[in-house]
């Protein structure tokens, strides 16, 4: 899988109501996926699937307990996702001969 192809899973995770909901509930520390599922109130087939987009995106990791699996926000993969933002969205700008930075070219 490319970087490119990777990063495009974390900003998938992030690009939808329902995934942003199950982190801002992550937010205060692990839940059990039947807390997720009352709170949520969507059918589990819809939870299992934004979860398993969480999951496979690095930014939430789910642990087995007896037939129940907790999940809670990744912290490595919230690291490298913020990072990936700010990279993704840092300016770079090239120096010109006189060693000055140029600015960017303009769009038209």
């Amino acid at each position: 899988m490319s970087q490119h192809a990777r990063n495009a899973k974390v900003f998938r995770a992030l690009s939808d109501e329902k995934r942003l909901r199950i982190l801002g509930m992550l937010q205060s520390g692990e839940k059990c996926v039947c807390l997720l599922f009352d709170q949520l109130g969507m059918p589990q087939s819809t939870l299992s699937y934004h979860l398993k987009i969480l999951c496979e995106s690095g930014l939430v990791e789910g642990r087995q307990e007896g037939k129940w699996t907790h999940y809670r926000i990744n912290p490595e993969g919230s690291h490298k996702a913020a990072a990936l933002l700010k990279s993704l969205t840092t300016l770079h700008m090239s120096a010109d001969t006189t060693g000055k930075a140029a600015r960017p070219a303009a769009r038209g």
